[in-house]
């Protein structure tokens, strides 16, 4: 079944890759690397996976710095409302990323609610070019990352013993230490659960870079869809795919091998 799903659509895509793109004839078969050659050559194809792996690092950190406070505190709350809050986080899961992005547009465009506010409280005389922008794109990564992150979290937190870490309090260590010794560690696993889900949403976000970021603002995934729909260039476009597809897996078990070094040097440091 894995072989089927994941191992053969990824063979065929890297076969495809190895063609030779010809106007007439679109692909011809070919066994030649040129496609790869051309991509790690052109700066502009370095450039669209360096602006891929920027932002979904950097909403994939922000992410994780944003969500984990979240989540601990609806770990350890009681509050009768936690369904409903959990409700709440779920619920932009239920709508669609180009509906989602198509919001921000109203709220971060040139005459949308965002620049009315910042002209109405004086602090700008002229609306600011939110759109269309790194920031944009950021903002709107980070809004379809965050239900993953407190998610993925929050079942990881609720299985952990908080009376370890009432019991270290009470045996006098301080909140941090007890935190970083206990809890953190403990807790490792599912920050690299969800490090691994939304850095691979980051790295292949379509509508988010489309609608926020204008069409001259590229990541990996619209460029392969350029390549294979508007240019008809599908040796390139599955060498782009396969690319993406690589850079993605070994950044992803890169960062779990790092988390996984961590946890077990803070599980040292703990059992000190």
């Amino acid at each position: 079944m894995i072989l089927t799903c994941l191992v053969l659509p990824l063979f065929t895509l890297f076969r495809y890759s190895l063609n030779r793109f010809t106007p007439s004839e679109l692909m011809t078969e070919a066994l030649t690397a040129e496609n790869y050659i051309k991509f790690f050559t052109e700066p502009y194809f370095l450039g669209v996976l360096g602006t891929t792996l920027f932002l979904a690092t950097a909403s994939t950190v922000l992410g994780i710095v944003l969500g984990f406070p979240f989540a601990y505190w609806l770990a350890r709350t009681h509050t009768r409302w936690k369904s409903l809050i959990i409700i709440a986080v779920l619920f932009p899961l239920l709508v669609g990323n180009v509906v989602r992005a198509a919001g921000w547009t109203i709220f971060l465009a040139r005459d949308g609610l965002l620049n009315a506010l910042l002209v109405g409280l004086g602090l700008t005389t002229e609306p600011i070019q939110f759109m269309y922008t790194y920031g944009a794109v950021f903002i709107g990564l980070l809004s379809v990352v965050l239900p993953f992150v407190i998610l993925t979290l929050l079942g990881v937190l609720e299985g952990i013993d908080f009376t370890l870490y009432d019991a270290a309090r009470n045996l006098g260590a301080p909140p941090r230490t007890a935190f970083r010794r206990v809890i953190l560690p403990l807790a490792i696993p599912g920050i690299s659960a969800a490090a691994v889900v939304i850095f691979t949403i980051g790295m292949n976000s379509y509508a988010t870079a489309i609608i926020l970021g204008g069409a001259e603002f590229q990541m990996m995934a619209p460029a392969v869809y350029q390549q294979f729909a508007l240019l008809s260039n599908w040796p390139f476009g599955a060498a782009l795919a396969f690319i993406l597809v690589s850079v993605t897996a070994i950044a992803s078990i890169a960062a779990s091998i790092v988390l996984a070094r961590q946890n077990k040097t803070l599980t040292q440091l703990a059992e000190r």
